[in-house]
């Protein structure tokens, strides 16, 4: 037999996801039998699978050790480098400026150095984070980036501003504003897009449809052109809608691509000037609650930006800050 003891960060899960996290091994079938017979319990006393756990509630399994989590010496994350740039920090929250290059997840080609192993692997050097304390929470991102894409990604440090940060991000109660840089000027110098966007799942590419079809997408982007030089513009763009490569597809769609943008661009001309990564970062993130943020409403109001836009700075030097100034007012 085993018990725990439900931690804040646990609390809100129901039952049988709590146990799913805690023995990986026990096949779905058995948990079920398990918590029909009594073998899994909580406080004591016979429980749902739908039930939801509270903070300090005790879950006793009266099963075979090898379906519990064994615990390791090592934890991967303290493979990745802890070094990290941060935008802002708090006892709930971290927003990194994620650099381009680095993946904020693993994938199948890269597992061990991610933003959110070097996340982890800074606030475990902090003690703030104990994996050993934790049932089943781990530090964990609200939001994403493209690897060749940076800029500011939110990280949770509790489950209960995680659950916050996602229902905010889903009801679009916060901003994000990317700065990129596209080839040629655009015919008006700010305008909304509209359109429908539709996904090749093989090709990991999106495409632009000139009419709604039951496997596309509404999308909406809004530019505005801070400065152009050189067959270049300097452009602030707003997602309305978050679709995969929206900002690249559709900038492209009005035969504008990103430079540097390789799937959607002008790939080789872009390479030869020393770019081969898409101009495009996510530099400025407001919170703008429109319904009640718990544990973090002292956050809305609140705006925070990059200190540096690196091909920025390099294509239209450093009064392109004065221009975004400007164009936030």
């Amino acid at each position: 037999m085993k018990s725990f003891t439900v931690t804040k960060n646990d609390a809100s899960q129901r039952l049988d996801k709590f146990i799913v996290k805690n023995c990986p091994a026990m096949p779905s079938s058995l948990m079920f039998k398990y918590i029909r017979t009594k073998r899994i319990k909580v406080n004591g006393r016979r429980a749902e699978i739908s039930t939801r756990l509270k903070e300090g509630d005790t879950v006793e399994a009266y099963i075979n050790d090898e379906f519990f989590v064994s615990v390791r010496p090592k934890y991967d994350f303290l493979s990745a480098p802890a070094k990290l740039d941060i935008v802002y920090e708090d006892e709930n929250i971290l927003l990194a400026d994620k650099k381009q290059g680095l993946l904020v997840h693993p994938d199948k080609n890269e597992y061990g150095d991610t933003l959110i192993a070097r996340i982890q692997h800074y606030l475990y050097d902090k003690g703030e984070y104990r994996p050993q304390d934790e049932n089943s929470f781990r530090p964990a991102l609200a939001n994403r980036i493209d690897r060749n894409t940076g800029g500011i990604v939110i990280a949770a440090k509790n489950a209960e501003s995680l659950r916050i940060l996602c229902d905010k991000i889903k009801y679009r109660e916060i901003e994000k504003k990317y700065l990129a840089v596209i080839h040629g000027v655009p015919k008006k110098k700010t305008d909304l897009l509209e359109g429908y966007l539709e996904k090749n799942e093989e090709k990991n590419k999106v495409f632009l449809k000139s009419g709604k079809t039951d496997s596309s997408l509404t999308i909406k982007t809004r530019y505005t052109v801070l400065e152009s030089r050189a067959g270049l513009s300097l452009v602030e763009v707003e997602l309305l809608t978050g679709r995969t490569h929206q900002i690249r597809a559709h900038m492209a769609s009005i035969c504008h691509p990103l430079l540097g943008d390789g799937k959607y661009g002008k790939s080789s001309a872009d390479k030869k000037m020393g770019f081969d990564k898409q101009a495009l970062y996510s530099y400025s993130l407001k919170f703008d609650f429109k319904t009640d943020a718990g544990i973090l409403n002292y956050l809305n109001g609140k705006r925070f930006t990059v200190k540096e836009v690196w091909f920025a700075e390099q294509l239209f030097g450093s009064g392109y800050r004065k221009l975004l100034d400007n164009s936030n007012n």
